[in-house]
């Protein structure tokens, strides 16, 4: 299959409708969640899912990207519907954010996405798994009291992400505490054993299978005291009597307040967040890709802005792309964005067709799920890894996850970027980082790229471009033989590309200083032996 059959919209059918259906399981609780935790309409969430996915999925670059409600502006919009007096001001702020984030793709400003290291976005996401386990263990045993997409440490409850799971040990329910063990199992084996016995077993996705039990459990036991699920246990949509109440859910700007100065302020501070939030979540997945493609930096934010103008038109929160629905997709085999369209459309048949079957999902499976999604983002062997790879990739990666657990998201990647700076500064002098390309063309189109002497993760977007570039049937030579500090960054960009060099039939040729090998196998370990050597 070609690379663009690969990336066609409709050429991963039987892996992007099942993935679809995962993400739509895991955004419909975090939609309603993060609208509880910011004070505003639950719909509000629904339709912030929906323009996520439809619109900003079908404009956005991004293949695995998944976009929608963000946890991490919650406290924002509590304090901005508060400052501003009502949801209908906040509203207008929305849709001038989405043109601020629009201009902000006009100008170009998508660059700074390649500009965190890479430690710290493996950082981030292992801090964002260890969160979402956090947050999903009170969940899973029946107690839950935070709503679902509330990631801060100091919850709206007053409860932390640790304080919850204590209060939790004395309020566990017998009911959701079974399902949630037996959708567990479920996704456990479906997983291990049954998708590698056959492919139907990869069509029909374990989460899904897990779903529809827990509706079954809740149907059989709701008579039953001891062992049903209620009230807060379970997913609850906003069910409409009739049409014209289903219409009356959406709320629509106040233009009027457009010459009030708070509402620009509020306005600026959601573009530059939700801005910021989408180009991390943009590097992580694209780390995440096993195709290792690169999701283009300024037409997200285009695509980002486009959202956001439309949901705040109609009632929708803020937008930004999540690292937690993105890595739902990723894990369950999304290929294209068809994945993250098709999850928009089932959360608009889900709200309109069968909101009250909807309202029997447990929300204990759901936290199954998550569970299994934040078990892969943090796993114990990349902390390992990480620890292997040196002091310099290993204190920014624990000091971001710290933070991430600690405080909150931004806060977190702060803390450790500033690190990364920090350890940058202690090991490396100044100089100029620079490339050299030379065309030689003859006979095989032949590209000659020579690195500088120290070449550190602030080069990353240059290096990113020109091998993105480089056409077909091309020869690359790498010389090497200059440098003398080469970031892991820089390996793992190296890395990346090998892989999609042979695609593209590029032949690669490394030059160094002791060895010259053609089409090495590794980067990695080719420069862990030059280093020796």
């Amino acid at each position: 299959m070609s690379m663009k059959e690969k990336n066609s919209i409709f050429g991963n059918l039987k892996s992007d409708i099942p993935s679809s259906i995962v993400v739509f399981f895991v955004a419909l609780p975090l939609c309603l969640g993060i609208a509880l935790a910011s004070g505003a309409p639950l719909f509000s969430g629904i339709i912030a899912g929906i323009i996520g996915g439809i619109i900003v999925g079908s404009l956005s670059g991004s293949q695995i990207g998944v976009s929608g409600p963000a946890a991490g502006l919650a406290a924002i919009v509590l304090t901005a519907i508060a400052t501003l007096g009502n949801f209908e001001n906040f509203l207008l702020a929305v849709v001038l954010a989405g043109i601020i984030q629009i201009i902000f793709g006009v100008l170009r400003a998508g660059i700074i996405a390649y500009y965190f290291p890479s430690s710290v976005i493996k950082g981030m996401l292992t801090g964002i798994g260890i969160i979402i386990i956090l947050k999903q263990i009170p969940h899973f045993f029946g107690y839950g009291t935070d709503p679902e997409g509330d990631f801060a440490f100091l919850q709206v409850d007053g409860e932390n992400s640790f304080s919850e799971i204590f209060m939790m040990l004395n309020n566990i329910s017998l009911g959701p505490t079974i399902i949630a063990f037996i959708g567990l199992a479920i996704i456990l084996v479906w997983d291990l054993v049954l998708s590698k016995k056959s492919k139907i077993f990869k069509i029909i996705q374990g989460p899904f299978v897990a779903v529809v039990v827990g509706i079954i459990y809740v149907i059989f036991t709701q008579e039953n005291e001891t062992l049903n699920v209620v009230g807060k246990q379970l997913v609850s949509v906003p069910v409409p009597s009739d049409f014209s109440s289903f219409l009356g859910q959406f709320s629509f700007p106040n233009f009027g307040a457009i010459t009030n100065p708070e509402v620009w302020i509020v306005a600026f501070t959601i573009a530059l967040v939700a801005s910021l939030e989408t180009l991390l979540c943009v590097e992580a997945t694209d780390k995440m890709d096993p195709e290792k493609r690169v999701t283009p930096t300024n037409r997200e934010l285009l695509a980002q802005g486009a959202g956001n103008f439309i949901s705040g038109m109609i009632g929708g929160l803020p937008i930004t792309q999540v690292i937690v629905r993105s890595s739902a997709n990723i894990q369950s085999g999304g290929k294209t964005k068809l994945s993250a369209i098709l999850h928009g459309f089932f959360l608009i048949l889900a709200v309109v067709l069968i909101p009250n079957l909807i309202n029997y999902i447990p929300l204990s499976v759901l936290a199954a799920i998550l569970l299994i999604v934040g078990y892969k983002l943090a796993k114990p062997g990349l902390f390992k890894k990480m620890y292997d790879l040196g002091w310099k990739q290993f204190l920014p990666f624990i000091v971001t996850i710290v933070g991430i657990v600690f405080t909150d998201l931004l806060i977190g990647i702060s803390m450790g970027l500033l690190v990364g700076i920090v350890v940058i500064l202690i090991k490396s002098y100044q100089n100029s980082h620079f490339l050299h390309i030379i065309d030689k063309s003859n006979g095989k189109h032949k590209i000659k790229m020579t690195f500088a002497e120290e070449v550190t993760f602030f080069n990353k977007g240059a290096i990113l471009k020109e091998l993105d570039q480089l056409p077909e049937d091309t020869f690359l030579e790498l010389d090497v033989r200059p440098t003398r500090y080469l970031d892991h960054d820089i390996i793992e960009i190296l890395e990346d590309f090998s892989e999609k060099a042979r695609q593209r039939n590029i032949d690669i040729k490394v030059i160094a200083e002791k060895v010259t090998v053609e089409n090495p196998p590794s980067f990695i370990e080719f420069f862990r032996l030059e280093t020796a050597n």
